[in-house]
């Protein structure tokens, strides 16, 4: 039986173009390649795509020196991918699309898009639960209506920030008393997110936020053990969640260096907490993904306080499989390989229904 040829995307136009790269490379070295011939597309920071020969092209970021164009075609008659060296072009038939990008033009429906127009069955969740998932803004108000407690917030739009930043600072200091934390609606990552500990650092958190999003939150201070859970399954698949994993971050909150490039963060599978909170994680993981119309894979963020009360804090359609990530570990806990857990993420998006 001839193999399957699927496109695996990384890179990308977002501030997680790197954790995507360094996602991709496990993805490529996990997949099965006596089922699967791969096809490596690469996506610059400016938008542009290319094609990689190797995943050590990809490792070594190589893959931007190369000379050959490749883009996805719309058109669903053909399901290609179009090849351009800049002497021919040609084109190569995929039967499905993996698409490790992170955050904006990636994680937010818009590739989805793309896979929808061209009907290419595609790892991960569709349009829909891209987009409300990727902009916590819009996550934060379906989630309002499920009954599960998360943080309070107050929403920031940039442009009004910049014309009465007064008036903004007022509204969230009426709301709040300080440390607060500040984030982009649209940024995975933890990028542009800080804590404000006073008015002085308020006003530098939004501004540094306004980089990266014209949404914004700002969210009280929660304290508590941070929680992730990882859901698998969606459409004639029963949705699986995993057990519990904690954040034990070597900086004064997770942000995006604490997460990728300080050695003293640490995670722990399965930890003490108070009574029956892992299994309202668990059991809120998996009502938060079927909400938001999930498919495939997402990891559901949550803090647990000292009393055992369980806050939702936000949902990943696409979460990393860097070396330290904790989608793939909790299912490793669970018995499923990285190996295994790949080819079961594949075989969904076989499944995936259009129409």
């Amino acid at each position: 039986m001839a193999k399957k040829k699927i496109a695996v995307l990384f890179g990308g136009q977002s501030s997680e173009h790197i954790v995507s790269c360094m996602s991709a490379a496990n993805v490529i070295e996990l997949i099965d390649t006596d089922q699967y011939e791969l096809l490596l597309i690469g996506i610059t920071e400016d938008g542009h795509w290319l094609k990689a020969d190797s995943l050590e092209d990809v490792r070594q970021g190589t893959w931007k020196d190369s000379l050959t164009e490749a883009v996805i075609s719309p058109d669903a008659t053909q399901k290609c991918v179009i090849l351009n060296d800049g002497v021919k072009i040609t084109t190569v038939k995929i039967d499905a699309a993996f698409p490790v990008l992170h955050g904006p033009y990636g994680e937010d429906g818009t590739v989805q898009g793309l896979f929808e127009l061209a009907q290419i069955p595609y790892v991960g969740c569709g349009v829909l639960s891209s987009a409300v998932s990727m902009d916590k803004l819009y996550t934060k108000i379906i989630v309002d209506d499920l009954g599960i407690r998360q943080a309070d917030y107050v929403p920031v739009m940039s442009w009004r920030m910049r014309d009465d930043m007064d008036g903004t600072v007022r509204r969230i200091e009426d709301k709040f008393s300080y440390p607060v934390f500040i984030k982009p609606s649209n940024a995975g990552s933890s990028r542009g997110v800080s804590k404000a500990e006073n008015r002085e650092e308020l006003i530098a958190g939004l501004k540094e936020a306004a980089r990266h999003d014209r949404k914004i939150l700002v969210e009280e201070m929660l304290c508590g053990h941070e929680i992730e859970c990882a859901v698998l399954g969606g459409g004639q698949k029963p949705v699986l969640s995993s057990g519990v994993g904690e954040i034990l971050a070597a900086a004064e909150f997770y942000d995006f260096e604490a997460k990728y490039f300080n050695e003293e963060s640490r995670t722990v599978i399965n930890p003490k907490l108070p009574e029956g909170s892992a299994e309202q994680v668990k059991k809120a993981a998996e009502k938060i993904f079927n909400a938001v119309d999930g498919y495939g894979l997402s990891r559901v963020d949550f803090f647990v306080t000292r009393e055992g009360e369980v806050i939702f804090n936000e949902i990943n359609t696409m979460p990393g499989f860097t070396a330290i990530s904790m989608y793939p570990m909790l299912w490793e806990a669970e018995g499923v390989s990285k190996k295994e857990l790949i080819n079961r993420l594949i075989s969904l998006a076989f499944e995936r229904n259009f129409g």
